[in-house]
């Protein structure tokens, strides 16, 4: 959903929010240097205590698929059935993400920041990528575009070389958010740059595009 290449996991990362999902174990296993914030995983405390929290998180991720899974199946039409062909694929995917989120997490909990946006607990420039998935824009229903700003400024304060946020559509609507381009033109007037890239990944209608975020000194 990302377009991510192996070159553009080089550097550490960052993924905001990183929920139950399996991105920071399988990045792990790849040798990435990988952080996941979210406000759901515990407080800063005994690792044993922590890891005990963060898979109790993945196994109630695992029920929630189940109810996730059932809500896209009323919903198929608002989906395109290719990368998962069907929505038992989708759910099969979404527990084994669950999974993996829970083994990895319980065993290694210092990777796992309790942070939430528009505030993270890093310097500037702390880490080289940041990846947001299904927060921004997809809640713009609930959450309005003054959010939207702060979020995305904070994003790219933490990050060396770019941030993507993926997707750009509301959740159980048609078309990507309204508000995108004048979120956009007022990074731009604070010296960031936009890129609106394609990504292969198809699930959500319309959901088709990646935000690519760079400070513009890093663009030369």
């Amino acid at each position: 959903m990302f377009d991510l290449a192996d070159a553009d996991l080089a550097g550490s990362v960052l993924d905001c929010p990183g929920g139950a999902a399996s991105f920071t174990a399988e990045a792990r296993r790849a040798g990435v240097d990988v952080v996941a914030v979210d406000p759901t995983y515990p407080p800063a405390g005994p690792a044993a205590e922590r890891g005990r929290a963060l898979r109790a998180l993945g196994e109630h991720a695992a029920a929630e698929a189940e109810r996730g899974s059932a809500w896209a199946r009323e919903r198929a039409a608002d989906f395109a059935w290719t990368f998962f062909p069907t929505p038992e694929d989708h759910l099969a995917e979404r527990l084994r993400a669950a999974a993996a989120f829970a083994a990895h997490a319980s065993s290694e909990p210092d990777h796992y920041v309790q942070a939430s946006l528009p505030r993270l607990p890093f310097a500037d420039g702390a880490v080289d990528l940041v990846l947001c998935s299904h927060l921004l824009f997809t809640y713009a229903d609930r959450l309005d575009d003054a959010f939207h700003l702060a979020a995305l400024r904070e994003l790219v304060r933490v990050a060396r070389r770019e941030v993507r946020v993926f997707p750009l559509v509301v959740v159980g609507g048609g078309g990507e958010h309204a508000g995108l381009g004048a979120l956009l033109e007022q990074l731009a007037a604070e010296a960031v740059t936009a890129e609106l890239r394609p990504t292969d990944y198809r699930f959500q209608r319309g959901a088709d595009r990646v935000l690519v975020l760079r400070p513009r000194m890093i663009d030369g």
